[in-house]
């Protein structure tokens, strides 16, 4: 079966503007992260090491950009077309993602200070939800039965996500080190790549561009 970007009445809606939109704010978010750190007050290794949270901040950070991008792309690859409501679930998690230089510098500033990480942590979980609303859009456009749900399948990880993130914000309550260290591990669990639309795809053939 192949999916047709020519199908539907709303064929002249195409993902392609949506795309690259996204992709050019998702450019720019990483952009102001980088310039958002502090340069070393000297040229010794000392002086780095005073920047270092800031290094493993924004390392963090474009670590979750990129999970985002990454699976925005393949998504996209199984949407032949889009909706008003996809157009404004996308918006959504653009926005959501947008906030991550704001809560990134802050944890930073305030060297991990409790409320700091709380908000990034309420950041990261507001990411996952507005992606699994753009998901949930794209499906009920396509139906349960449509290609982005049949190579999704269960999609445990997902579902799994947002309550490891809780954990992460509760966990901060006792001491910050642990939200950080357990938002670092959902980052890591989402780093292992994701075969599953690449194998529909080679399975039921690919979007027609």
């Amino acid at each position: 079966m192949r999916v047709s970007r020519e199908a539907g009445p709303y064929s002249a809606m195409k993902t392609s503007r949506l795309e690259a939109f996204s992709d050019g704010v998702l450019a720019i978010i990483i952009t102001i992260m980088v310039l958002e750190l502090r340069v070393p007050d000297g040229p010794g290794l000392q002086a780095l090491l005073g920047v270092a949270t800031g290094l493993l901040t924004y390392l963090l950070s474009f670590v979750y950009v990129g999970i985002y991008w990454n699976n925005h792309h393949h998504m996209f690859q199984l949407v032949g077309r889009v909706t008003g409501g996809i157009l404004w679930s996308n918006l959504a998690l653009l926005f959501c993602l947008s906030l991550l230089p704001f809560t990134t510098a802050w944890m930073d500033e305030q060297q991990f200070a409790t409320i700091p990480v709380i908000t990034y942590g309420v950041n990261l979980l507001a990411c996952a939800v507005a992606y699994w609303n753009l998901q949930a859009a794209v499906t009920r456009r396509q139906g349960p039965s449509g290609p982005l749900a049949a190579a999704l399948g269960r999609d445990l990880k997902a579902k799994l996500s947002p309550a490891i993130y809780v954990a992460g914000i509760l966990g901060t309550l006792l001491a910050p080190w642990l939200g950080v260290a357990i938002y670092t591990v959902v980052a890591l669990m989402w780093l292992v790549p994701d075969r599953r639309v690449e194998r529909y795809i080679a399975e039921h053939g690919v979007v027609d561009g």
